[in-house]
């Protein structure tokens, strides 16, 4: 680590020797504050020189909601690698409770509800991603459905049967899926991608901040399904959201097969109890 520091001190030009000072709450990557004898602050992620792609990837994501101007994430300076070290150096934010949480919650929902009304001209992105350390795969379909089934469900169905994880219903849910599109045509929104509760803040100011993006242009309602799981943001957000862009009236009906995409990514990654939780998902959804 003492190598990598030295190097990113370098990149920035800083002022003495680098302290990194930990930052908890990733499960994936070593992630952390840097700051420099004059005080200047940087955020540091790391990982094996091999996960340099996805890096690569998020900053890509940052730049992408950033140019959109509608909801404030952090700004990426330079990803890299070093020795045996990926790395990706973004700016710094004092993320903090809100003072006013109700008042900043309404505020995220007005802009998310924004962010989803920059849309593409097909279901995808330039580049493929990674949803937590999970390869996403963001080839273009001018389907939302093809996109769905076959770069999402599919993809994660078939990786949890490669780790234990067997699910006879999936090939009929698969097969069935254009049934919960029959009366809703989406809109390539561009998506935060990975967007629950932890992976949202409010800065000193209370503005919303969110952070690691696993973006692609996809159906909005993914984005808002998934904020639902973990305990969920407040009832401000969703009224907020609601009212500056209404959800179909179908959302409910959907939301778990939204969810089993990160219940089955949750598996792959972690075990534990989400293979059964996959299971009851696809059990509510026959």
């Amino acid at each position: 680590m003492e190598g990598l520091l030295q190097h990113v001190s370098e990149i920035l030009g800083s002022d003495g020797r680098l302290r990194f000072h930990p930052v908890g709450g990733g499960c994936i990557n070593v992630t952390g504050v840097v700051t420099d004898d004059g005080g200047n602050r940087h955020f540091l992620k790391s990982h094996e020189a091999n996960r340099l792609p996805n890096f690569e990837s998020e900053a890509a994501g940052l730049q992408e909601i950033t140019k959109t101007e509608t909801i404030r994430v952090p700004s990426p300076v330079q990803s890299g690698t070093f020795e045996e070290h990926a790395y990706l150096i973004m700016e710094a934010l004092d993320l903090q409770r809100p003072k006013d949480r109700e008042a900043s919650e309404r505020q995220l929902g007005k802009d998310l509800s924004t962010l989803h009304r920059t849309t593409g001209n097909a279901f995808g992105w330039d580049r493929d991603n990674a949803i937590g350390d999970t390869p996403q795969r963001n080839t273009y379909e001018a389907s939302w459905t093809t996109f769905f089934r076959e770069h999402r469900l599919r993809y994660q169905i078939e990786l949890a049967a490669t780790r234990g994880l067997i699910l006879p219903e999936a090939p009929q849910l698969l097969d069935r899926l254009d049934n919960y599109f029959q009366d809703y045509d989406p809109t390539p929104s561009l998506l935060h991608g990975d967007l629950w509760s932890g992976n949202v803040s409010y800065d000193q100011s209370g503005t919303p901040v969110i952070y690691d993006p696993a973006v692609y242009y996809g159906d909005r309602e993914t984005d808002i399904a998934f904020t639902e799981m973990f305990g969920g943001i407040g009832p401000a957000f969703y009224q907020s959201y609601e009212e500056t862009y209404p959800r179909d009236a179908g959302y409910t009906k959907r939301r778990p097969l939204y969810n089993l995409y990160h219940v089955l990514n949750h598996h792959n990654l972690f075990r534990g109890h989400y293979g059964q939780h996959a299971r009851e998902i696809l059990s509510q959804l026959s």
